[in-house]
């Protein structure tokens, strides 16, 4: 006697179960991935809190020097780098494992554009957290340290100090994302490249209010990011001409075609 065919509800449960099954799976390998980078980052992490506090302490007065208002603020703070640093080292290994859980799912041509997205994004993270720290970082705290009223000295709390940190490393990485946001806009087909192309002004203009508000209250740290940010837009803008090529000119045709009909 032959066994009853699945039902569909059946087949529907067992693909689902399948999916989450493969998401653990997935979500236990990144989880892994950031323990084991974050046993070195753990090992040195007074060291890395040091690296980081480079910029400033080099840059503080005589007689100055980062201080610890908590009891358990000298483990805390360099153990919670640790872990922020133990993120951003496994984080290529974290987003392989999210793009090999979705990419089953994706259409091949998908597949050929999600890849040197996915990697450049995570560069251009890299590159935006490097170019905050060495170059935007010096000149900043070089701006505040000069600007301090008399009488007054400027003893910075390391757990301050670092959340000051974080939220800039992490404003420039996100920021240095553009090109990546403005090939994704075009493919999805929200914004077409030629209205890219004319609306610069406004751009530039509103690069310079996001700076505002993303970085401290002086020009040239507002400069430092919003001029960057315009110019990977105009890289943005050229990705997308290179990689949606073949998108660009259907959408082309399709129009022509469409205006033509009318």
């Amino acid at each position: 006697m032959s066994e009853p065919e699945p039902t569909s509800e059946e087949l529907a449960e067992g693909t689902l179960v399948s999916h989450l099954l493969e998401l653990r799976d997935r979500l236990l390998k990144a989880m892994m991935a950031v323990g084991i980078c974050f046993i070195p980052t753990a090992t040195y992490m007074n060291q890395l809190f040091t690296f980081v506090a480079k910029p400033l302490i080099h840059r503080l007065p005589p007689g100055a020097t980062l201080i610890a208002t908590s009891v358990v603020a000298p483990f805390m703070v360099p153990f919670k780098l640790a872990l922020v640093a133990a993120v951003g080292l496994a984080m290529p290994y974290v987003l392989f494992q999210a793009w090999a859980f979705v990419a089953p799912g994706l259409y091949r041509h998908e597949r050929k554009l999600a890849v040197p997205l996915l990697v450049s994004s995570v560069l251009l993270f890299y590159l935006g957290a490097a170019f905050a720290y060495y170059l935007v970082f010096p000149v900043m705290l070089s701006f505040f340290v000069a600007t301090t009223p008399a009488g007054v000295t400027m003893m910075t709390d390391i757990g301050n100090y670092l959340d000051f940190v974080m939220v800039l490393l992490l404003a420039f990485g996100a920021a240095f994302e553009v090109p990546v946001a403005t090939v994704l806009l075009v493919w999805a087909g929200i914004v077409k490249v030629t209205t890219l192309t004319k609306n610069r002004g406004f751009v530039l203009l509103g690069v310079f209010i996001v700076a505002a508000f993303l970085t401290p209250p002086d020009a040239v740290s507002q400069s430092f990011m919003a001029v960057p940010m315009y110019i990977l837009y105009e890289i943005g803008i050229i990705m997308a001409k290179v990689l949606l090529k073949d998108k660009i000119a259907a959408r082309a045709k399709e129009e022509a075609g469409a205006g033509g009909d009318g």
